[in-house]
């Protein structure tokens, strides 16, 4: 279906992962609300200016739980989507009210000291070195430590969440195989197993809280405890890890923000609203479909439609945002959607902002000098469609 046309760009393709920002141009100008079959087979709706994003995510009519239009659960991955990003009220108030007391402002300010020395201790490690692989080495051991510390679950099996997470991630690009489903089932016998430890002895982390809370007389169903932490220890990661990629990568594809975020490192948390707006780290909104017939600035969208919101081809609309190609650090306040808007907003942001920040800053600081060690086009992004991160960053750093 994507390929209707000669003049509609090759989306979901590898060149399209590599850059997807042509494309966005392009759809945004001729066909702004664009059907489309999507990787996993679904034929829906792409969502690519902004005014009609902020719409289809505040809508209460684009609903979230599949099974209110066609009942069941979608797939068999539905033991990951019993949480509050994939739930409508007033399910959502529920479920998200348990899982915000660990994300409150207050909790977040207080862990700051924290972050700054997990980001030490891995900036420490690389201190010898003049060749480092930022994501291996870096952008990802910080949030899943981070996430594995708010939880209570070891840190020390973060490379299976990593896994697990990748498997989850490549599930959406439609190539669902034997390993996702492996590795889905090891996910859940490791939360089951862990869950019953917890039982036996809680502790004062959030799983403890989650299994032994009541909101107002509210616990969570089994199938919500594993799909709210599972929730919780993927997004809990995900988004920092690219973040804090996406934000390098961009600093080095210009130079002159880089050194102006050097001599002005107050301007961090400018430089993270940036790269957030500029390649955020989630590139598409989660699914939701039209709960009954309705007009989204022309196009009929019928009940049952699948709707997507193109969240980076947003946060490029020049409608919205002046010369959104060029990365600006001292850009004006900055409404972009790489958190979602709504209900649906991320729970986690101010944590993955305070991360983002704290390791921009150090890892400037740390290395006076630093270079990608590939050509930028040898990049590899990472497929599905739910991140928009690179596999590795290898970099030369003095």
């Amino acid at each position: 279906m994507n390929m209707s046309n000669s003049n509609e760009p090759a989306l979901f393709s590898r060149g399209f992962t590599q850059n997807p920002y042509p494309a966005y141009d392009k759809l945004r100008g001729q066909d702004p609300i664009h059907q489309v079959r999507f990787p996993d087979g679904q034929l829906g709706w792409l969502v690519t200016r902004y005014e009609d994003a902020t719409t289809v995510l505040k809508d209460t009519r684009f609903i979230k739980d599949y099974s209110k239009l066609f009942g069941g659960s979608m797939d068999q991955m539905s033991v990951f989507t019993q949480n509050m990003l994939f739930s409508d009220p007033p399910d959502h108030k529920r479920l998200r009210g348990l899982a915000q007391k660990a994300f409150t402002p207050k909790m977040i300010a207080g862990m700051r000291n924290r972050i700054q020395e997990i980001t030490d201790e891995l900036l420490d490690a690389l201190a010898d070195r003049n060749e480092i692989n930022l994501i291996d080495e870096f952008a990802f051991p910080l949030p899943i430590i981070v996430i594995c510390e708010i939880l209570g679950v070891p840190s020390e099996d973060r490379n299976k969440f990593r896994l697990w997470s990748n498997s989850l991630i490549e599930g959406t690009s439609g190539e669902i195989g034997v390993s996702v489903y492996e590795h889905m089932t090891q996910f859940i016998q490791y939360l089951g197993q862990w869950f019953a430890k917890v039982r036996e002895q809680p502790g004062d982390d959030l799983i403890s809280q989650l299994i032994i809370a009541e909101d107002e007389g509210d616990r969570l169903t089994e199938k919500e405890l594993y799909g709210v932490v599972s929730l919780l220890i993927i997004a809990g990661h995900e988004t920092t890890v690219n973040l804090i990629g996406n934000s390098v990568l961009a600093l080095l594809a210009f130079p002159e923000q880089q050194q102006l975020l050097r001599d002005q490192p107050e301007l961090v948390g400018q430089a993270i609203e940036e790269a957030l707006r500029f390649n955020g780290p989630v590139e598409f909104s989660t699914s939701r479909w039209a709960s009954e017939d309705l007009d989204l600035s022309g196009k009929r969208i019928r009940r049952g439609d699948l709707v997507v919101v193109a969240l980076n081809a947003s946060n490029h609309d020049p409608e919205k945002f002046t010369d959104p190609a060029i990365f600006d650090i001292q850009r004006e306040k900055s409404p972009h959607l790489a958190f979602g808007m709504g209900i649906h907003f991320c729970l986690g942001a101010p944590l993955a902002r305070l991360e983002g920040e704290i390791a921009l800053n150090s890892i400037l600081e740390r290395f006076p000098e630093m270079v990608l060690s590939v050509d930028e086009s040898e990049l590899e992004w990472r497929s599905g469609m739910i991140v928009r991160g690179v596999k590795e960053i290898p970099l030369s750093v003095y």
